[in-house]
């Protein structure tokens, strides 16, 4: 099997050091399918030119080809069996003339909850559309969507035995959507240190709360790629998960991050059928589902509860079971076939 996996314009590289959600989970299938035997062309100029040395890199993008050239007759003869995407693609005009022209499947995995669709963009086998949870399969029903755990993987971000850590991690963009103000106040709740890690994007949120995201118990850490990102989070003795009431996370990256690492995930929902809840079962972390009528007190201590639920799991087991549940192979496999 021939798989073109497709990068996008874009302030990341690919794959990228630190943030980068979607950019690492087009370099997970990109590594799940040569592991799993496929032949894998890195397609755009966007893939880090190290990667030449390994990889077969083609710096060409579907939706720049003119029709008729001599570079869709290179794509076209190439003989691509699968072309994997960004989720905006399939629905690009100019992209998916190209692509009809090669005659192959295409998968994409939806990263964003309020993406709209063409209505012919999936037919639900030649063309297909993964989504993680629940939430997001009755979001985008009309376009056939298949359940799927998102994989994600960085550079130099292999994971060491699991260990029993000591100190809390909380890790994401900083901002309202992603509420680490909660996870701050439930490890002051437990008297606990909690490390946060990540980029700064938004000022006045982090100013709002000030005195509590700058408390004593308090380490930021900043944004962290390679081996850094990876011994944060196998460090901690809990990763602790949390968003905004209104916000729908379409397919996050840490679940699959902390449980390959062999950290336990104490995870805050405002509803039933997330992200956390499809990713994580008893033996790899605790749920918190609080409404969201509550205030954000309330939902600290429900939190801090289950982060206490969260440590007392076995770090190997929990590693034992993120690896099987988020292996890219795997995962290049599920969306490889189709459905019957």
């Amino acid at each position: 099997m021939l798989v073109g996996v497709c990068d996008f314009p874009g302030s990341y590289a690919f794959p990228p050091a630190g943030y980068g959600g979607i950019e690492r989970w087009l370099w997970a299938v990109a590594v799940g399918a040569r592991a799993a035997g496929a032949d894998v062309h890195l397609l755009g100029p966007g893939w880090l030119t190290d990667l030449e040395h390994d990889w077969v890199r083609k710096p060409v993008r579907l939706e720049d080809v003119t029709p008729g050239t001599l570079a869709e007759r290179e794509l076209r003869d190439s003989g691509y069996d699968l072309l994997v995407v960004g989720h905006e693609y399939p629905s690009l005009p100019k992209w998916t003339r190209t692509w009809n022209e090669l005659n192959c499947d295409v998968a994409t995995f939806q990263h964003s909850p309020v993406f709209k669709h063409a209505a012919t963009a999936f037919d639900g086998r030649r063309s297909r559309l993964y989504c993680y949870s629940p939430e997001m399969i009755e979001r985008y029903a009309e376009h056939q969507p298949i359940p799927e755990l998102a994989v994600h993987l960085g550079l130099h971000e292999e994971e060491p035995l699991a260990t029993a850590g000591t100190d809390l991690v909380w890790l994401g963009r900083i901002d309202e959507e992603k509420a680490p103000h909660i996870a701050v106040r439930a490890a002051q709740i437990l008297g606990r240190r909690i490390r946060i890690v990540g980029p700064v994007f938004d000022e006045t949120y982090v100013r709002r709360h000030e005195r509590l995201l700058t408390a004593d118990h308090v380490k930021w850490v900043g944004e962290l790629g390679g081996p850094a990102k990876t011994a944060a989070i196998a460090e901690a003795s809990v990763f602790v998960y949390t968003y905004a009431r209104p916000y729908v996370e379409a397919g996050a990256a840490v679940f699959g991050e902390s449980l390959r690492a062999g950290t336990p995930m104490a995870a805050l929902t405002w509803r039933d059928g997330t992200c956390a809840q499809a990713a994580l079962c008893d033996e790899t972390g605790a749920v918190a589902i609080v409404d969201p009528e509550e205030d954000d007190e309330t939902a600290a201590q429900r939190l801090a509860d289950a982060i206490e639920q969260a440590e007392s799991l076995d770090h190997r087991r929990v590693q034992a079971m993120g690896m099987q549940r988020f292996d890219p192979v795997r995962h290049f496999q599920a969306m490889a076939t189709r459905p019957c």
